[in-house]
Parts: structure tokens; C-alpha cells; sequence
């Protein structure tokens, strides 16, 4: 089977046995087929994964909605008083409604608490995050216990766009719990689990399970691994609290206790990641190695070169797919290195 060959990063070990390009001025390459066997990938992005983070603040996602049950607010309620209690800092959405609302303003009313609000500028100016679900508990509410005017001290970071409040959120956190919540909360959590095994961050994701809520989540990772799309061990990089097999219980359990316990048992070395090569072992959530990369190869006159070589890789020229992405990639890299946005 003939062999193409693709660029690796350039602070990738080199590699004495492995073939790459004669001159000194071009990029390392690795021998990939098409098939994606890669002697080199396999040599030489056996890498350490991604260290664990040392920050000790816990990213909360939930639903800017109450729901219909009082024991998921209980359960915001529990996440705050044990992330309080554990010294932790609370970084959430920003939002005074709903899950988000019960969980920020108790952390902040509790002594010792620490909240810190990442919102988007339009939801700020929009007044903020509105309840998406028809806001009518079937059962007493507790959020009035939490009048935004006795919160306390929260910190608030108002940032340019909804990506932004994702990444500012977990490049801030070592770790993350799921509390009930909609597609907003379902797509953030999925996000970082994505991260864990891209190897860009190595933190836990733990979803408190109030009356089995994430249950047809994990029946939908268990489907990816039966059908092929997902690795058999890849399954633990989510960790489900279920709290008592009785839901009677649910109510009164303590989900935050239970929770930070999952953080704290998080084996970060038994973490099956892919082999991608962000930036030696630092977290990447941030991206900011990748500014840096940016800024320094704008300052680089052989670029031109080599981006030159780059077009010159044997086989390219077959793969149309293949080519129309480099372009646009070429051209993305131009346009937000011209901008300083990555």
C-alpha cells in the first residue's frame, strides 16, 4: 500500500528512525497510509497524557430551568454546600435562574464559598439565561430561598461569544459535574468528555444522576461502543453518580457529598486518550500555546516555504478531500493569525 505523509507538530520528539524530509528548513513528516497505521504515531506519540489539573475549582453545568422535581434542586443545593465545604470554587454559567441559579447563589451565601460567573455578553444584555422549560415545578420550589440580592460576592466574567464561555470556564476548572439540564448542558459536558479523550485536558466529568436523569446517555455511549464508534474503555471517561437504587431517596441524598468523592477517586492515569500531541503535557483547554504558535510562525519568513513544501507531499493530489481541507486550513491560519484570534 502506498504511503502519503503528513505534518506532525514541530515540537514532536524527533526520531532518528524515522524518514523525514532532507531539508533543514522543513517540518517533520510521519509515513501514514491511508488506512491510518502509522509507525511513527505509534513510536513516538506514545506520549505522557495530559497532566491533571492543580486548580481546585469544579465547573458546574446545569439547566438555567428548575424542572419538574424538587430533588434536582436539592441536588444543586448538595453540589454547592460540598464544594464549599471541600474548598472548592464554583464556575458556572452565570446565570440567576433555574439549576444554575440554586446551585451559584447557595455556594455564594455559604461562608468560604467562591463563585465565579462566565456569561456571554448577549445573554447579559438580553437580562440573562431564561428558563427554557415551561417553569412550573410539580413540586414546591426552593429557588426563592435564594433572592439574587442575598448571593454574596460573585465574581462575573462577561466574554464575547458562547465558545469563549466554554473555554474560560474549563480552562479555569480541574474538574466538571453534570447536574440535570437541557441541550446547552448536554452539549458542554459531551464537549469536555471530548477533551479528556483528545487528550487536550485531563479532567473528570461527573454527572449526578438525579431519578436516573442521564440514563439514556449512558445507554447511547454504551450503543457507540456495541456499534464500533466508541472504545470499550472510553466508557469511564464519564462517571455516573447514581445515588440509592430507591428513588424515594433521592430527595434528601447527598449528590454533592457523593460527587466531589467521584473527583477525588478520578484515576487520571487510567485515562485512555488518543494520541494527539497538543502541547507536551500542559492542559490545552485554554489554547494559548496555540496564539503563541500562531504569532511566532507570522514572524517566521520561511513560512512561505514551507507551507511550499507542504503542498509538494507525494499522493496529495489524489486526495481532493484531503487537499480542500489543507486550503481551508490555510487560510483560517492566515485570517486569525492576521487577527490574533485562534
Amino acid at each position: 500500500m502506498s504511503q502519503l505523509e503528513l505534518p506532525l507538530p514541530s515540537n514532536l520528539p524527533q526520531s532518528t528512525s524515522t524518514p523525514f524530509p532532507t531539508s533543514p528548513d522543513s517540518p517533520p513528516f510521519a509515513a501514514v497510509s491511508p488506512a491510518g497505521n502509522s509507525s511513527i504515531l505509534k513510536e513516538k506519540l506514545e506520549l505522557a497524557m495530559v497532566a491533571p489539573s492543580e486548580s481546585r475549582a469544579v465547573a458546574v453545568y446545569c439547566a438555567a430551568s428548575l424542572g419538574h422535581q424538587k430533588a434536582f434542586q436539592q441536588a444543586a443545593l448538595s453540589v454547592a454546600h460540598a464544594l464549599v465545604a471541600a474548598n472548592r470554587p464554583l464556575i458556572y454559567g452565570g446565570g440567576n435562574t433555574g439549576i444554575m441559579g440554586v446551585v451559584s447563589g447557595a455556594a455564594a451565601n455559604l461562608e468560604g464559598g467562591k463563585v465565579t460567573g462566565i456569561i456571554p455578553y448577549a445573554i447579559l444584555a438580553a437580562g440573562g439565561e431564561k428558563d427554557k422549560g415551561n417553569g412550573k415545578p410539580k413540586s414546591n420550589s426552593i429557588a426563592e430561598l435564594l433572592d439574587e440580592k442575598q448571593r454574596g460576592e460573585v465574581e462575573t466574567i462577561v466574554v464575547n461569544s458562547m465558545h469563549e464561555r466554554k473555554v474560560e470556564m474549563a480552562k479555569r476548572s480541574g474538574a466538571f459535574i453534570g447536574l440535570p439540564g437541557g441541550f446547552g448542558t448536554f452539549e458542554e459536558v459531551l464537549e469536555v468528555v471530548t477533551w479528556n479523550q483528545l487528550n487536550i485536558h485531563n479532567k473528570p466529568v461527573i454527572l449526578v444522576n438525579v431519578f436516573a436523569y442521564y440514563n439514556p446517555l449512558r445507554d447511547l455511549i454504551r450503543n457507540g461502543i456495541r456499534e464500533g464508534f466508541i472504545r470499550p474503555e472510553n466508557e469511564k471517561l464519564v462517571v455516573f453518580v447514581d445515588g440509592p437504587a430507591d428513588h424515594t431517596a433521592h430527595e434528601t441524598f447527598d449528590w454533592g457529598q457523593a460527587a466531589v468523592e467521584a473527583i477525588d477517586a478520578w484515576q487520571h492515569d487510567k485515562v485512555s486518550t488518543l494520541p494527539f500531541y497538543w502541547n507536551k503535557d500542559e492542559d490545552s483547554s485554554d489554547m494559548t500555546h496555540v496564539n503563541a504558535h500562531i504569532n511566532a510562525k507570522v514572524a517566521d519568513s520561511d513560512e512561505k516555504a514551507r507551507v511550499q513544501h507542504i503542498e509538494t507531499i507525494p499522493g496529495l493530489g489524489t486526495l481532493p478531500g484531503l487537499k480542500l481541507t489543507h486550503g481551508w486550513f490555510k487560510r483560517v491560519w492566515h485570517v486569525r493569525s492576521r487577527s490574533g484570534r485562534v
